[in-house]
Parts: structure tokens; C-alpha cells; sequence
């Protein structure tokens, strides 16, 4: 597969709780140059952000990130904060312990809030795989399709593990038409990345693809 290709899929992210804009801008310096779907930064830095790229580049941001208890209220507050500095996509994670407590309804309906209140923009649903059965994993791609939202996402990469190929394989088979696969947590190579996409990701949420490159290019590979 043409590194282009991938590259077009990837939300190129920082969500490390200590990095500073001067960090931010380095990310949407070579979102740019590299031609990545998105940059996937912290909220407080979206304004900022969407000032310094215009149009040359998507911004995404998250929502009750990372552990996702936060009130539904309190999520629709921040997305619509987000969408107001500028938030051309939300990464938005779910109640755990609803899914856990089979409160399917609650899940269902926030996820549904968050998504009339993106409007237009792209909704996609953290459901952190690591954390859930087989059975919670299919539960949430349909609750995911059912809710309307754009994507069903692997992790926030801030839990016990990240994506795996058998997990891609297994929203693949159980989605809805209508909506995509975002990988994210813990992909580390090219090769992997590819087998992603391969499986049926959409979207790839990594910093490492393009640090690669980098490496790549400054050693003149």
C-alpha cells in the first residue's frame, strides 16, 4: 500500500497531559506536511489550533477523555465548546460503567446528544476495547450504528492496551453500513498500520506513523 494512502487515514495526535502549544504546533506542522487526515490535540488547545492551520488542516479533539464518566451534560458542554473554537471532528469516549451495568439506554442516548450536537461534524465513539468483553465490544457497534454516529473507535491509548487486529476484525463484522473503523493505541509500524487498513480501518489514531518518516527522511532512507 502507497504510504499516501495511509497517511491519508491517520489523526496525527498529542494527548500527553504536559504538552505545551509550542508541541502542538509541531504536530500540525507535519500534519500538514505529511497530508494526514487530522490532528487529534487536547480541547484547550483547539482555538489555537484551527487559528494557526485555517483550512490547510483538520483539527479533532476528545471528549470526556480519557475514562469517560464524566455527565452527559457535562460532554455536551465541551463538545460544543470544541465546535465553537473551531473542532472539525470529536473523539468523544463512553460510559464503562453503564455498558458494564447493561444501562445500554443511557450509552445509546449520549452518544445520540454528542452527535446532534456535532451536527455536521464527525462523532467518533471511544469504546475502549481493552476494557470490555466480546460480548460489550458487538453490543457497542451496534449501539454505535444505532446512535448515529461516524465512527466506532478502538482506545484512547491511555488504558491498558490499544488496537488489535482481531478487534478491527470483529467491528468489520458487525457495524453498520454507515459507519468506519478508527484504530488507536499502540501502533507502532508501517506494516502495522497497513494490516489495519487491510482489516477495515478508516482511520488510524498514531503519532508514530509520521515520526518514522521523519526518522526516515533525516537519515536519508
Amino acid at each position: 500500500m502507497d504510504i499516501k494512502e495511509i497517511l491519508k487515514r491517520v489523526d496525527h495526535t498529542l494527548l500527553d497531559r504536559c504538552a505545551t502549544f509550542e508541541d502542538i504546533k509541531v504536530i500540525l506542522d507535519d500534519g500538514i506536511k505529511y497530508g494526514v487526515a487530522s490532528a487529534c490535540i487536547p480541547p484547550c488547545y483547539v482555538k489555537e489550533a484551527k487559528e494557526y492551520v485555517g483550512d490547510r488542516l483538520a483539527i479533532c479533539t476528545v471528549i470526556g477523555f480519557p475514562n469517560g464518566y464524566s455527565s452527559t451534560t457535562a460532554k455536551v458542554a465541551e463538545t460544543l465548546d470544541a465546535i465553537s473554537d473551531g473542532a472539525d471532528e470529536i473523539d468523544m469516549v463512553i460510559n464503562t460503567g453503564y455498558l458494564r451495568a447493561k444501562e445500554y439506554g443511557k450509552v445509546l442516548d449520549e452518544i445520540r446528544a454528542l452527535k446532534a450536537t456535532c451536527g455536521d461534524k464527525i462523532l467518533k465513539v471511544i469504546i475502549e476495547t481493552c476494557l470490555l468483553s466480546e460480548e460489550e465490544k458487538i453490543k457497542m457497534c451496534e449501539i454505535v450504528t444505532d446512535a448515529g454516529a461516524d465512527y466506532i473507535k478502538t482506545s484512547t491509548g491511555f488504558s491498558t492496551a490499544g488496537a488489535t487486529f482481531e478487534d478491527i476484525e470483529l467491528f468489520a463484522k458487525h457495524i453498520g453500513p454507515n459507519v468506519k473503523i478508527k484504530a488507536a493505541g499502540g501502533i507502532s509500524s508501517i506494516a502495522d498500520a497497513e494490516k489495519f487498513v487491510e482489516l477495515g480501518a478508516d482511520r488510524l489514531g498514531t503519532s508514530r506513523i509520521v515520526k518514522i518518516l521523519k526518522k526516515e527522511e533525516a537519515h536519508g532512507y
